[in-house]
């Protein structure tokens, strides 16, 4: 039950009085095996949950640095096994709760019952589904909760009162709040709705609320850290990885930006 794990390691951050941090890493950039090195270095360097992206050939919530690494990774020939195959290796190799987040297409075709007893399987603690409705999500949530699952849902400053009751209720290992309306990416600042849109989430639900999208460098983190129970942070990550002059320097520069995110994270609170 991997969804166990998580929920203890983000109530343990929480004992510890600081938020929790979560990175984000497309399986497959720049290859399957080089992207669990990545994503291995993010947890030595200080994240506690990794989330592993299903590259898609049509990300509407992602922005360009995602893009590109989804586009190398579908180039190269990724596929959904590949991806399911690296949350085993990387929940393997750190022992760190690892998700899939992905949009609901490729969940759908490659079947229900069978991606939710596949990602189980590795030792996968859940999915995120940032484009799957409440409402047409029951089977999912099935099979989830049969196979020990969380299911993740995505909430945004557009989500009414009465939504965002709906979406929580639905959902399980914590809830995703986009700090902006947009992309993902790095940006000068976090959304200045996200504190708002995490009281109002926390209103209807004593999950774990955790923000993502812009989120790029320990200030930012810190701010977020602030309010939030989780940061999450994706393509700061990638760029540091995209921007090296080799591999190994890359790795190197995962790690410490994880590093330095996970010192942001521990403000007092």
């Amino acid at each position: 039950m991997s969804a166990e794990l998580l929920g203890s390691v983000l109530a343990k951050a929480k004992e510890e009085g600081r938020a929790a941090l979560i990175g984000y890493w497309p399986a497959g950039y720049p290859t399957v095996g080089d992207g669990v090195r990545a994503m291995t270095a993010m947890v030595e360097g200080g994240c506690d949950v990794i989330e592993v992206g299903l590259p898609y050939s049509d990300p509407v919530l992602d922005g360009p640095v995602i893009q590109t690494a989804d586009d190398i990774a579908l180039r190269g020939g990724v596929r959904i096994r590949d991806v399911i195959r690296t949350v085993g290796e990387v929940h393997a190799a750190t022992g760190a709760p690892v998700l899939i987040m992905t949009y609901w297409n490729p969940v759908d075709r490659y079947g229900v019952e069978r991606f939710a007893a596949d990602l189980a399987a590795v030792g996968g603690a859940g999915c995120i589904l940032p484009d799957l409705p409440v409402q047409e999500s029951e089977a999912w949530r099935k099979a989830a909760e049969q196979h020990g699952l969380a299911t993740v849902f995505v909430v945004a400053q557009s989500s009414s009162d009465e939504r965002l009751a709906k979406i929580t209720a639905a959902g399980s290992g914590f809830v995703y709040a986009a700090s902006i309306m947009g992309v993902t990416g790095t940006r000068d600042s976090v959304g200045e709705g996200a504190r708002g849109l995490v009281a109002r989430t926390r209103a209807t639900t004593s999950l774990p609320v955790c923000v993502g999208l812009g989120v790029s460098n320990a200030r930012q983190a810190a701010e977020v850290a602030e309010y939030a129970d989780g940061v999450i942070v994706g393509t700061a990550f990638v760029r540091r990885l995209m921007d090296a002059e080799d591999l190994e320097t890359g790795l190197t520069a995962v790690r410490d930006l994880a590093g330095e995110l996970a010192e942001g994270v521990r403000v007092p609170r």
